[in-house]
């Protein structure tokens, strides 16, 4: 008889083009899509997600073949999305449906979807409002809905909103709000557990209150003292991750253990990626960071 925990077995470890400082499709200052390749599969993940549209090969022929031959599966697509600016459905479908048909090719089910930020993620550039008023949180809502429809009907491929540093949706009220106002049949969450601590949230307590909300996970940490520094100077995110505020586990916050445990509580078949933001960061930085973070989440209860 099989002693397994069967909720462990529902919590599956992977790993990022962001962990290897991976930000834009092409970047001269990024790890080559074949390097990444290579050291996550040295690293000891299996599964993986594609990353800004365009950084792995877009051919879902080649990138299958590519991922087979180091042992690796993916887990998600992802793409970003603006539905606060109103009538974008067009211009965002027309991209959205790109990263969809690759995600499916190689057999994934998710879709992580992320906000377009307020400032530039490179630069800091405040492009908007800091702040979203009622009618563009509405039309966020209901393009969110409408997008989530659209992903299941069409490809079948379950939607997980990100909320993110420097966006409309990253405070905890703001994360809330997000939640009150979309579609629970619908709509879950990527719950990214560095982002909701850089915004103040409580990732525990958003798991406790929305427990069938709660879809995919992001696990990264942010450096407690850095993060004060942020705060301090209002430091837009990119400067902030150049400063280190995400940091490796388990030298940060939030504790992941707790949250991993909390995790195989919840009713779904979870995937847990390790999305530490590096961008720029030299090429042998990753691999090492990479190797003794899969082993401290193996500890913690992840399944590889």
């Amino acid at each position: 008889m099989s002693t397994a925990d069967p909720a462990a077995e529902r919590l599956r470890i992977g790993s990022a083009p962001d962990s290897w400082g991976v930000w834009f499709p092409e970047d001269e200052h990024q790890t080559p899509w074949q390097r990444f390749l290579d050291e996550v599969a040295e690293a000891g993940y299996r599964w993986i997600e594609l990353g800004p549209y365009g950084y792995l090969p877009t051919d879902p022929g080649r990138l299958l073949d590519e991922l087979a031959r180091r042992d690796l599966t993916l887990s998600a697509g992802t793409c970003f999305t603006a539905f606060h600016r109103g009538d974008v459905w067009q211009q965002t479908w027309e991209h959205v449906s790109q990263v969809a048909n690759l995600t499916t090719a190689l057999g994934a089910k998710h879709l992580v979807v992320i906000p377009e930020m307020w400032r530039d993620p490179a630069t800091g550039e405040q492009l908007e409002d800091r702040l979203l008023g009622d009618g563009s949180w509405a039309a966020l809502g209901t393009g969110i809905d409408r997008l989530a429809r659209a992903l299941f009907e069409e490809y079948g491929v379950r939607m997980q909103f990100h909320p993110h540093a420097d966006s409309h949706v990253d405070t905890q009220p703001h994360v809330e709000r997000f939640l009150e106002i979309t579609d629970p049949d619908l709509v879950t969450l990527c719950l990214d557990t560095g982002h909701v601590s850089y915004c103040g949230g409580d990732n525990l307590d958003l798991i406790r209150k929305y427990p069938s909300r709660i879809g995919y996970l992001h696990l990264k940490q942010v450096d407690p003292r850095v993060l004060e520094e942020v705060a301090a100077e209002d430091l837009p995110f990119g400067p902030a991750v150049r400063r280190g505020v995400m940091c490796e586990p388990p030298g940060g916050v939030p504790d992941l253990a707790p949250i991993v445990e909390a995790a195989h509580d919840l009713d779904a078949d979870m995937f847990a990626i390790v999305e530490q933001d590096m961008y720029p960061c030299a090429p042998e930085a990753p691999l090492p960071i990479a190797r003794r973070t899969h082993q401290y989440l193996t500890r913690c209860g992840s399944r590889r």
